[in-house]
């Protein structure tokens, strides 16, 4: 009998389905892969619950490719400060991903115990800036004011392998109990322990717990980038489409040596730019 559901797990080329108090492991029809489509998790899917198939998939409002996950209202970046080090440059990827799919970011500071106090300080006047543009910055420790901000959402908690992702999930929920590691010494960065994408429920939230990652490609249009660079849409320029690299007379480039925006974000523009 057909039914609509929602993908809440994936494991190989298996999918757990939530249908009302009930789950269902379903595996993808082949015309999917002819097609050239893959079922994600966060997808809502019409399935046979007697031959156990998706047979279709239902229009998404979003999707990302890394993490793999559909349907999602909120994307919390676990970034780490230290152990793994703290990296602006895959933190602002991972915003302009999230923010071409629509989703609001919420950055999400971990391991700030482990600085002193000048580091403290240093992060502290960093992300001032990041809040000053209008990007919402919380640290893990945080745990009401988080609840408070994905209340009712669909989030993906997305970041660097060893930032914590699995450990605020079990703090939020304490009947979870996610697997987690230790950061490896010898690598210096996070050893994976999630290996699946799987949505949690969290009071009235669904959290999806992912894989994490040390490196990320951007996949938009070139001449798109700008605009997710929030700072960068009150600068008034000479002409509408400035690309802010080598234009002269550019109003990016200006507020930038006059320290009104951020040098570290303006490098990773032209970084980016450049990879595209």
């Amino acid at each position: 009998m057909k039914k609509t559901g929602q993908i809440i797990k994936q494991q190989s080329n298996l999918y757990t389905i939530q249908y009302l108090d009930k789950k269902y492991e379903c595996r993808a029809r082949g015309k999917f892969r002819n097609d050239k489509l893959t079922p994600l998790v966060g997808e809502f899917v019409v399935f046979d619950d007697e031959t156990n198939y998706i047979l279709e998939l239902l229009p998404r409002k979003n999707s990302l490719n890394r993490p793999p996950i559909a349907n999602v209202d909120e994307a919390i970046i676990m970034t780490s400060v230290k152990k793994p080090n703290l990296s602006l440059s895959l933190l602002d990827k991972q915003l302009v991903c999230v923010m071409h799919e629509n989703i609001e970011p919420i950055v999400c500071l971990s391991k700030c115990d482990l600085l002193d106090k000048s580091e403290m300080r240093e992060v502290n006047q960093i992300f001032k800036y990041y809040k000053s543009i209008g990007i919402k910055v919380i640290t893990n420790k945080n745990l009401f004011k988080l609840k408070r901000l994905i209340k009712g959402k669909t989030v993906v908690l997305t970041g660097q392998t060893g930032s914590g992702k699995s450990s605020l999930i079990n703090r939020l929920d304490k009947n979870l109990n996610l697997e987690t590691n230790e950061i490896s010494e010898a690598l210096g960065r996070g050893v994976h322990t999630t290996r699946h994408t799987e949505l949690h429920k969290v009071g009235s939230a669904l959290i999806a717990d992912t894989p994490g990652f040390s490196a990320l490609d951007l996949n938009i249009d070139k001449n798109e980038l700008k605009k997710y660079f929030i700072e960068f849409r009150n600068a008034k320029c000479k002409f509408d489409n400035c690309m802010h690299i080598n234009e002269k007379d550019c109003q990016i480039k200006k507020l930038v040596q006059e320290g009104k925006i951020s040098k570290t974000r303006y490098e990773n523009y032209v970084r980016f730019w450049g990879e595209l």
